[in-house]
């Protein structure tokens, strides 16, 4: 029984149209994440989902997939519109997504609250004292 020549099994490509590329790769030419592995790490700690599902860092993802990120505080749901190995100028990372407008308006809405809820420290008598700046750190490390 002779084995086939000719390299690697085949991938998981539903539609045969070949413009699938890895997930880490995607998301780091997408511009998710500043670095393929940190978006590898992203992946391998359940940061990401692909149509609803969990999934690795090899995990093939073409145009009409579902990509769900969370970045720090963020969660990104975004339709995969096209694919790239390489990364590119911002212009053409936006090019290769698009965002839902239930995800923008939840973001911005994260947002703003996170803004309102920031701690603000009024004055009056102009530049914080030594006593004020260290009040100031104690309040930080809490």
């Amino acid at each position: 029984m002779s084995r086939p020549r000719g390299g690697a099994a085949p991938h998981d490509d539903k539609d045969g149209d070949g413009e699938r590329v890895r997930l880490d790769k995607w998301l780091w030419a997408a511009r998710f994440f500043k670095t393929r592995s940190l978006a590898t790490d992203a992946v391998e700690g359940g940061k990401v989902d692909v149509n609803g599902a969990r999934a690795k860092p090899a995990k093939l993802v073409g145009p009409g997939d579902e990509v769900r990120v969370r970045v720090g505080p963020q969660l990104f749901v975004v339709r995969v519109t096209d694919t790239a190995e390489r990364r590119g100028s911002a212009d053409l990372a936006r090019g290769l997504y698009e965002e839902t407008e239930a995800s923008r308006a939840a973001r911005e809405r994260a947002s703003e609250q996170r803004r309102l809820a920031a701690p603000t420290f009024d004055f009056d008598e102009g530049r914080p004292t030594k006593k004020d700046r260290r009040d100031l750190r104690n309040l930080k490390r809490r």
